[in-house]
């Protein structure tokens, strides 16, 4: 039996889904507000036989503070991928972050002793990787940088993986997948799930680029290496490094809206300040601070090159993963 935690986000729902046409068991983890019809909905994004497949999904509310919770989660499980965590990049979130990504994981990987878990494929994120090679690209190799300013998502993420790592070191097959930005169809309020609606929002974008991924490959390639006893190392998963600019302006297209206007770094700077003089008043404002800014302002090309050797793997392009994805959203929200 396999535990899928964080089944309802917008990965955690495509690797039940791969994994139920595998044959396999899917024991699929969930808080008890969760809307379970509107995963059965994005299955037909998906598949041709939605309901047949949703059916066979185990659903359980489990508690990550609560250790009979886990046990009972992990009961008869052999392989865990660890979806569940707090997307968030608003300094108010940092302690619901902490809770959820660092002591979530520790919680459920001391469980995963004494069970009958042998593998266990943890989603961590491009966040934590700080640095370029030689090529002036971000690796693997790429490792977090403690002198740097983070994120609180990014340093959730990076302490995450520490527990991770100790895991492994005490003996369980582990493996991390750093992925970029994932582009998915349904939980369109959550996560990467309001990025269309983000851009159709807001005609405006950064200068910086960004990562990104379709949820299609990132569910393919967790499968692949845990299927393919790949332990003991992590993997960058982004299809490629794309202009924020480029991409709001793509997605405006396709729903018939202007262009997107570049905001200048000057109007971020002008911001920035705003924070500093009232971030105290309005909590809006404290998005606009010193480490968001410069993440919306870099241009950080993201190395794939290490997957795609290890698994001779080709990655849906960009673009045309928006275009299947939005398509998507304009159906299920009745757009154009």
């Amino acid at each position: 039996m396999v535990l899928v935690t964080g089944a309802t986000g917008i990965l955690g729902r495509v690797i039940v889904l791969d994994l139920l046409k595998q044959g396999k068991t899917v024991r699929a983890a969930k808080r008890p507000t969760s809307d379970l019809e509107e995963v059965r909905r994005s299955f037909r994004f998906y598949t041709e036989d939605a309901d047949i497949w949703f059916n066979q999904i185990l659903w359980q509310n489990v508690d990550f503070d609560d250790s009979d919770s886990i046990a009972s989660a992990l009961d008869r499980v052999t392989e865990v991928f660890h979806c569940a965590g707090k997307v968030s990049f608003h300094p108010d979130d940092r302690r619901a972050m902490y809770d959820t990504n660092i002591r979530g994981t520790r919680n459920l990987l001391y469980a995963c002793e004494h069970t009958d878990v042998t593998k266990f494929c943890f989603i961590s994120s491009t966040a934590v990787l700080d640095g370029v090679d030689e090529q002036g690209e971000v690796t693997e190799d790429s490792n977090y940088n403690p002198k740097v300013n983070h994120s609180p998502y990014a340093r959730s993420k990076h302490f995450s993986e520490m527990e991770v790592w100790r895991a492994s070191a005490e003996g369980l097959n582990t493996v991390i997948l750093n992925p970029g930005v994932i582009i998915g169809s349904g939980n369109w309020q959550a996560s990467s799930g309001v990025l269309f609606s983000s851009l159709a929002k807001y005609p405006y974008a950064m200068s910086g680029s960004t990562s990104y991924a379709d949820v299609r490959d990132v569910a393919k390639i967790a499968i692949k290496l845990m299927d393919q006893n790949v332990f003991g190392e992590r993997y960058i998963v982004v299809s490629s490094t794309e202009p924020l600019l480029n991409v709001a302006n793509h997605v405006r297209e396709k729903l018939k809206l202007s262009p997107a206007r570049l905001l200048p770094n000057a109007a971020l700077k002008l911001g920035y300040g705003a924070n500093l003089l009232f971030g105290w008043l309005f909590p809006q404002l404290r998005m606009l601070n010193k480490v968001n800014m410069e993440t919306v302002t870099a241009h950080h090309v993201v190395s794939n090159a290490k997957i795609r050797k290890e698994l001779n793997y080709e990655f849906i392009p960009v673009y045309e993963s928006l275009d299947f994805h939005l398509n998507n959203y304009i159906s299920d929200h009745n757009l154009l």
